[in-house]
């Protein structure tokens, strides 16, 4: 594929008004992909602001990227004007600290998590591990939303050493910082059977249920966000100040101060749900979600709202 001289003049524009630009699959608030995801964590646990192009807004420059650079996936990074690499060249980087001194951050901390692993867990691990051979190191990594994700690879030497029960964890250092302080289980989940189960203190606080009726004695307190379409709005509007969630307002609600209390709202509830725990992964510490929605406040606290 060739690139036109409009797309390439475009793309070049964006790398000389920026010294840091990530090519990704939606925005670092909300990435669209995992491999973007993990990029925009990475850059963003190191330097507080960058650029971004969501390439699924942009064709041309989703495909024309590809060829400027000569690199055929999506995210990549651009650091004054020279390609960097994707995700898996970012972790390596990170680990190693050369992506810290690239983007001119201080230098990485290197101090290990505390981890706690009980007693039935290490058995499982081990066992796990004995059926995969030898050569394999257990690896534990946690994005930016607290998702943890356990794989057995080989180590580089980079990575950062836990270790509890006798088992070895090695992190990169982005996770390292978010997992200090988990503690690894083995539970029975009933009909999903047993597994691993991780506890970690550094990720926010789940989603509060939040009844109209309590909502209604403590309007004062909360930034209410109705998530509904335009549709639903107008025809059984929320009769007090809120807020509204779409794609223009996203980004300034995902910058209000974290310890913000948000009650999220919507027809019976489960759409908010969605929305909450999204805001909940960004960071925001006191996310609740208005059960039942509009049509509860309609039948328990205000009946002049319509019902549909």
């Amino acid at each position: 594929m060739s690139l036109s001289p409009d797309t390439r003049a475009r793309i070049e524009s964006i790398l000389a008004s920026h010294e840091v630009v990530l090519f990704m699959k939606g925005s670092p608030q909300r990435p669209q992909c995992g491999f973007s995801m993990k990029a925009a964590s990475i850059v963003s646990g190191i330097i507080p602001e960058f650029a971004h192009v969501d390439v699924l807004q942009d064709p041309e420059i989703r495909e024309g990227i590809k060829v400027y650079g000569q690199w055929p996936t999506i995210p990549q990074l651009y650091v004054k004007g020279e390609l960097i690499g994707g995700s898996d060249i970012l972790e390596q980087m990170l680990n190693s600290g050369e992506l810290h001194a690239l983007l001119g951050g201080q230098a990485p901390d290197r101090t290990p998590p505390a981890i706690t692993i009980t007693d039935e867990a290490a058995a499982q691990i081990r066992k796990a591990m004995a059926e995969q051979g030898e050569g394999l190191a257990l690896h534990m990594a946690v994005d930016a939303k607290f998702n943890s994700r356990f794989e057995l690879k080989p180590a580089t030497g980079h990575e950062l050493r836990a270790e509890s029960n006798g088992i070895v964890v090695h992190f990169d250092l982005a996770s390292a910082p978010r997992a200090n302080g988990i503690v690894i289980d083995w539970v029975d989940r009933g009909v999903q059977g047993a597994g691993l189960s991780i506890t970690n203190p550094n990720a926010p606080a789940p989603v509060r249920p939040l009844s109209v009726k309590e909502l209604a004695a403590r309007l004062s307190e909360f930034t209410v966000i109705d998530v509904r379409p335009p549709s639903a709005r107008a025809h059984a509007p929320f009769p007090h100040p809120h807020r509204v969630l779409d794609e223009s307002s996203h980004d300034q609600l995902a910058a209000l101060p974290k310890d913000t209390r948000l009650a999220f709202l919507c027809h019976h509830g489960n759409s908010s749900r969605q929305a909450a725990e999204h805001f909940r992964s960004l960071g925001f510490t006191q996310v609740h979600n208005v059960e039942g929605g509009i049509d509860a406040w309609s039948v328990e606290v205000d009946p002049s709202v319509p019902r549909y």
